[in-house]
């Protein structure tokens, strides 16, 4: 019989990135990396090799966070995190120290030890079992979690069986995130996305009948100048036909070191200006029918962060949030849209009476922008948030 192999556990482990609405989760480590990575848009992932933990070493990690956390509880009253001389005593206290499972275990419990995010890329591309198994392991350990979530890729999902996903759904995984970017099959090809529409749609549909909350991710300029609109019809097609829990927009932004970026550079892939995506997220909405999501802008990316609602009755609030940005004289547009990029607005509203208005006003003028080169300058303030 041949010896199941078991990797050495090197300790605690935490991946890059999750979910801006997974800000207060727990964060736990299923998988390294990306079985993927080859999205053009993305550079997260890259030169670094996709692997399975292992079953004993997760598991170990959901010990350990476990342990912390009841001894902070025990130490520590639920809103009191400026003693630092206590929480530097529980710590202390331990035989087994890890500094970064502590902080995580700390940050969680300060933050009501509601949600838990498995990570990384793909956790779904676990064999079933042995996810269903680490799940069962996290509600024994954590029972009063409201939520367990997971991104996930749609040609992983598509191929689960709806027995498996139905399973993994009982033992408490309650939200699935899926990068969809597109719904056009055009665009899905060039961006190397390893999915069509049919297999979105396929998963998107998949997730919904086990019972689990999806939330889906498009990303407005993905398409170029070029399929701009193709972009945004294809897009709302394909979550028409899926009906999903959470839109989230997620504008696209060309970061240094990305085959993306190579081809902005030799001119095969033109990115669209801020206006244009602003045309093209309207068409987007527009096209949105016959569905009850959530739509979320919830990240600094986004020209309007105050495109927020569910479908279908908050449809009108939010394309008009896009018309009052185009209501706005090009010197006002120019400060909205740097104003925007710096933190200081949400929508075009807040540009009555912000106490920002005036250093915002100072940034354009120390940096020259201009109507011809708002685009340059919006591009290199975004990749801060890459």
């Amino acid at each position: 019989m041949e010896k199941k192999r078991i990797d050495h556990y090197e300790g605690f482990e935490q991946g890059p990135i999750r979910p801006p609405s997974e800000a207060n989760s727990l964060l736990i480590r299923l998988t390294r990396n990306c079985p993927w990575n080859h999205c053009t848009f993305c550079r997260v992932y890259k030169k670094r090799k996709f692997s399975l933990r292992s079953v004993e070493n997760i598991i170990r990690d959901i010990d350990f966070l476990h342990d912390y956390i009841q001894r902070i509880g025990q130490k520590i009253k639920p809103g009191v995190f400026d003693d630092y001389e206590g929480i530097n005593t529980v710590y202390n206290g331990f035989k087994e120290k890890d500094r970064v499972a502590f902080n995580a275990a700390l940050n969680w419990y300060a933050s009501g030890m509601k949600s838990i995010f498995l990570q990384d890329a793909n956790s779904l591309i676990m064999k079933p079992d042995d996810l269903v198994f680490v799940l069962d392991h996290i509600k024994r350990c954590f029972p009063a979690v409201d939520r367990i979530t997971s991104y996930a890729r749609s040609h992983t999902i598509a191929r689960i069986k709806q027995d498996d996903l139905q399973r993994m759904a009982d033992a408490g995984l309650n939200r699935v995130h899926v990068g969809m970017e597109s719904g056009s099959d055009t665009v899905l090809q060039k961006v190397k996305k390893g999915a069509t529409k049919a297999i979105h749609i396929k998963a998107g549909i998949k997730v919904k009948k086990a019972g689990m909350e999806l939330s889906e991710y498009v990303m407005p300029g993905l398409g170029g100048i070029e399929y701009s609109i193709e972009h945004a019809l294809e897009t709302a097609a394909a979550l028409n036909s899926i009906d999903p829990d959470f839109i989230r927009i997620r504008t696209l932004a060309v970061t240094n070191k990305t085959v993306l970026a190579q081809q902005v550079e030799t001119g095969e892939f033109e990115k669209p200006s801020d206006v244009m995506m602003a045309k093209e997220l309207r068409l987007f909405l527009e096209s949105l029918d016959g569905i009850n999501s959530y739509i979320k802008s919830d990240h600094i990316l986004n020209l309007f962060e105050t495109i927020n609602g569910k479908m279908p009755g908050d449809k009108e609030n939010m394309i008009n949030v896009i018309d009052r940005f185009f209501e706005l004289e090009p010197e006002q547009r120019i400060i909205y849209q740097i104003g925007r990029r710096m933190g200081f607005f949400r929508g075009p509203d807040d540009l009555d009476g912000s106490p920002h208005l005036s250093r915002v006003k100072k940034a354009c003028d120390l940096y020259g922008v201009t109507s011809e080169n708002i685009d340059f300058v919006i591009d290199e303030l975004m990749k801060r948030f890459v």
